[in-house]
């Protein structure tokens, strides 16, 4: 199982900007395309009643004002990653989904 810290930074890396936030308090001042992220799940493969495996899911948001935001198109190709919903508010378009990491 990879650490949190690195999904941060391969987020970064994705973004080309340190613009990725872990459950980021709302005093925060975003600039977009963003990456806020929170942890979701936790997924246990098991055998004879002993966990041999654990992804740790995350809710990632793609939040830009480009409807057809290239960071989007980047997030829904990381393995083990799926869509769940989109919508707008604000203007900006919010693009989420579910990686297990």
């Amino acid at each position: 199982m990879a650490s949190r810290l690195e999904l941060h930074e391969e987020l970064c890396n994705l973004l080309g900007s340190r613009e990725a936030y872990f459950q980021p308090p709302a005093t925060v001042t975003m600039h977009y395309p963003a990456i806020v992220y929170r942890k979701h799940s936790l997924d246990n493969i098991a055998a004879d009643n002993i966990h041999y495996l654990q992804h740790r899911g995350y809710e990632l948001t793609v939040i830009d004002k480009d409807p057809d935001s290239k960071v989007d198109e980047a997030v829904s190709k990381l393995p083990r990653c799926r869509f769940n919903r989109s919508y707008a508010s604000d203007g900006l378009n919010h693009f989420v989904y579910i990686l297990y990491y």
